[in-house]
């Protein structure tokens, strides 16, 4: 499945459609109603790509104030175009059917399964001859269930193309809405055996030209047999794809950081960070009168402040306040600084002991709980 997705482009950029040659979109509908993020939710407005229908040897939209199964008028001058073979239109994730009469939260159609549109009927018979579009995202987020536990993991192009998904769309006017309301899903497929250890379902991907445009060339009006072969499990091996795991906090609607389209491991306030900072900072304590060069002049490191001292007191805090927090942006801060905290607490202990069970090796692991920490030149005096 396809629960939440990333487009956090700038709007030009966009429109040029990144990774995918000849691609792009001069005109785009309701442009204002899409809102740039990394953690795209259901319920929300984003970008899908339309294909403009040929008639009579011109370019020509479909008529978008009426809504239904079919949408081109090929009578009206006001929707005559030049210009790219593409449009984009801002739509809300999570079709609405074109006979609703108000919008039913509880319907379940973020996603339309493949399988369903193979094998006909049901709520998507009316429309996926007619209403097919694509998605545009930097990535897809999936969850990968772990005992208890979910962990979002981020699937997107090794060489950070766009990503263009297989959509279905369509309009409903509402009760007491004078504006018709367009909306849009994802269509899924069998994950790949690849990625069948994240999830069994996978987005359909449109990783060419030439599928892009089968897939929006609604010319026929009905389902084909080259469709069937399009919504088929992801294997295009020119087109390979990357999967890493993200911040859990991308998990809540509303949050945004650049780092949920970051591998966990290598964030800047990560776990690797953190452990290179502290061996780091380590070294120095071990060496308190060791010199640097600077722009040909020496300088002195000065000794670190005693164990108990104040300062030394609150320096891991001030660390993280400096140099970890501020390279995280979250509107709807979550509990994360306090853990980083403690790991990072641990982390120095933990290193401390190891230098000292180096300089002593004798030392039984109750002589090593005994020493202070933060100061190892009094355990060289009093090695006890």
């Amino acid at each position: 499945m396809c629960g939440r997705f990333s487009l956090r482009l700038g709007r030009d950029e966009i429109r040029q459609v990144p990774g995918h040659d000849d691609v792009n979109a001069d005109d785009w509908i309701d442009e204002d109603e899409f809102v740039p993020r990394f953690n795209i939710a259901p319920r929300t407005y984003a970008p899908v790509l339309l294909r403009r229908d040929p008639v009579a040897g011109q370019d020509v939209l479909p008529d978008y104030s009426q809504p239904g199964p079919s949408n081109t008028d090929t009578t009206n001058p006001k929707t005559n175009r030049s210009s790219s073979h593409y449009v984009l239109h801002s739509m809300k994730w999570g079709l609405v059917p074109h006979w609703s009469k108000y919008e039913d939260k509880t319907l379940s159609t973020t996603n339309a399964r493949s399988e369903s549109l193979v094998e006909g009927g049901g709520m998507w018979g009316s429309i996926k001859g007619k209403k097919r579009c694509a998605v545009l995202c930097q990535g897809y987020y999936e969850w990968l269930t772990k005992g208890k536990e979910k962990l979002p993991y981020f699937t997107k192009y090794r060489d950070g193309k766009l990503m263009l998904m297989a959509g279905l769309y369509d309009c409903a006017i509402l009760e007491d809405q004078a504006k018709p309301l367009w909306t849009f899903t994802i269509v899924t497929t069998d994950a790949n055996k690849e990625f069948s250890w994240l999830h069994d379902r996978q987005p359909v991907i449109l990783s060419t030209r030439e599928a892009l445009d089968t897939w929006l060339d609604t010319s026929e009006q009905t389902w084909t047999s080259k469709l069937t072969e399009l919504v088929k499990p992801y294997h295009d091996l020119s087109n390979p794809l990357e999967c890493y795991q993200v911040p859990k906090e991308v998990g809540k609607v509303g949050t945004e950081s650049s780092t949920f389209i970051e591998p966990v491991a290598s964030r800047k306030d990560g776990i690797r960070a953190m452990f290179s900072q502290q061996v780091t900072k380590s070294k120095d304590l071990t060496e308190p009168t060791s010199s640097k060069l600077d722009n040909g002049n020496i300088k002195r490191l000065r000794d670190p402040s005693p164990a108990g001292s104040p300062s030394s007191s609150k320096k891991p805090r001030k660390g993280l306040e400096d140099g970890y927090g501020s390279d995280i942006v979250i509107l709807d801060r979550p509990s994360t600084p306090q853990k980083v905290f403690s790991c990072l607490h641990f982390a120095s202990t933990s290193y401390e002991t190891l230098l000292l069970k180096a300089e002593s090796p004798n030392l039984s692991p109750q002589g090593l709980s005994r020493l202070p920490r933060g100061n190892l030149e009094k355990k060289k005096t009093n090695p006890k």
